[in-house]
């Protein structure tokens, strides 16, 4: 993180999180007494959402921590829950989405941990498995230098036999884990793509074979592992270079440690295309053969999907036949025509995803859920 401007909110300064950040970040801050004041800041800037990625906002959490996953009836949905830790990311992909979907984005981080504790508490509670993960609105290990979140998360997880936490992350923040007790409750996640893609739409992140060296230090800590291909993007020789990622995989980890592999094409709402035209300018993946999905948002040409989609799955499954592969938020016809079967089959996506939980992760192994997938 390179932060420019600090924020925080006066109802939040005396936390113990809001403190630990201050005082690693050692810089004047300006205290506010809402929001606006940010947001003013942020969209008076020549560039606000490169404004945003430099400007911090200390600030509590005043909705729910733990929301369901904001998927569309009209897809397979994974049935994951996000754990609201903050929202937007210090990166610069040209795909994110988080560009357009807060209004104006704001770097935040929100420090009423206590909260989050009882609703995690409550979780574990219940009788189902949960899958949780930090990644939806921000990246899961930015906050390593600032904060104390992954001693906080893993250590509570470890606790538990009824939810696992997955970290997912384009870092190698991953120093922390090391010395960390997590009962394999933790799955440390990359989110993955081409070394060209990485280059050409991912600024700021780490090198494909920096995050694959990172998976494998978290293996060998004892951490389970999982990797998601979302992007895919189709350019001339993606194939090729797609091949490729998959064999570096399985040279880095075990396939026996990966809990599962998740693949989504890319698929974007119209208003991003004109901020990826304006911050970047060079890019070309907003130009292609794209039609209005069911959600409203631009996608390949369903057989372009299937294709890369019946290839890919194919490549990890040569390698790794057990590993487990899906789909993020698609229908039927691709599950059929890319592997031969629909989620239904077996119970559905979030009951296949459990049990690959289940096996890897040690959880408790409840008779319902053993029911529903026999």
């Amino acid at each position: 993180m390179k932060i420019s401007k600090l924020f925080i909110d006066e109802n939040s300064i005396d936390f113990p999180a809001a403190r630990s950040i201050l005082s690693r970040l050692n810089m004047q801050y300006e205290m506010v007494s809402n929001h606006n004041r940010v947001y003013d800041f942020i969209t008076a800037s020549a560039h606000p959402i490169k404004q945003a990625k430099e400007t911090l906002f200390i600030t509590k959490n005043n909705g729910a921590f733990i929301k369901e996953c904001p998927g569309t009836s009209c897809y397979t949905c994974c049935g994951y829950k996000i754990l609201h830790i903050g929202t937007f990311c210090s990166m610069d992909c040209s795909y994110c989405i988080l560009q357009s979907y807060f209004h104006p984005p704001v770097l935040q981080f929100f420090v009423n941990q206590y909260d989050m504790i009882k609703e995690t508490n409550e979780l574990f509670l219940s009788e189902n498995i949960s899958r949780v993960g930090t990644g939806e609105f921000t990246d899961s290990m930015i906050w390593e230098p600032l904060t104390d979140l992954s001693d906080f998360l893993v250590t509570q997880f470890s606790k538990q036999n009824r939810a696992v936490l997955e970290l997912k992350t384009k870092t190698t923040n991953i120093g922390l884990l090391k010395k960390l007790c997590h009962n394999r409750k933790t799955i440390v996640s990359w989110s993955l793509n081409t070394e060209k893609v990485i280059r050409e739409e991912e600024r700021r992140t780490s090198s494909l074979s920096a995050r694959l060296e990172a998976a494998a230090l978290c293996e060998s800590w004892g951490y389970p592992v999982s990797f998601h291909f979302d992007p895919v993007i189709l350019y001339d020789g993606c194939e090729k270079e797609y091949k490729e990622v998959i064999r570096k995989i399985f040279s880095y980890v075990s396939s026996d440690n990966i809990v599962w592999i998740s693949i989504g094409t890319f698929r974007f709402v119209s208003s991003l295309k004109n901020i990826i035209k304006e911050r970047f300018s060079g890019s070309k993946i907003a130009y292609g053969e794209f039609i209005a999905g069911l959600d409203s948002k631009m996608r390949y040409f369903k057989p372009l999907r299937i294709d890369i989609y019946k290839k890919m799955v194919g490549w990890i499954k040569e390698i790794a036949p057990d590993v487990l592969v899906y789909f993020c938020m698609e229908d039927d016809e691709v599950w059929e025509k890319s592997t031969g079967f629909i989620p239904e089959k077996y119970g559905g996506l979030p009951a296949m995803l459990d049990r690959s939980a289940v096996i890897h992760c040690e959880l408790q192994r409840l008779v319902e859920i053993q029911d529903r997938m026999v």
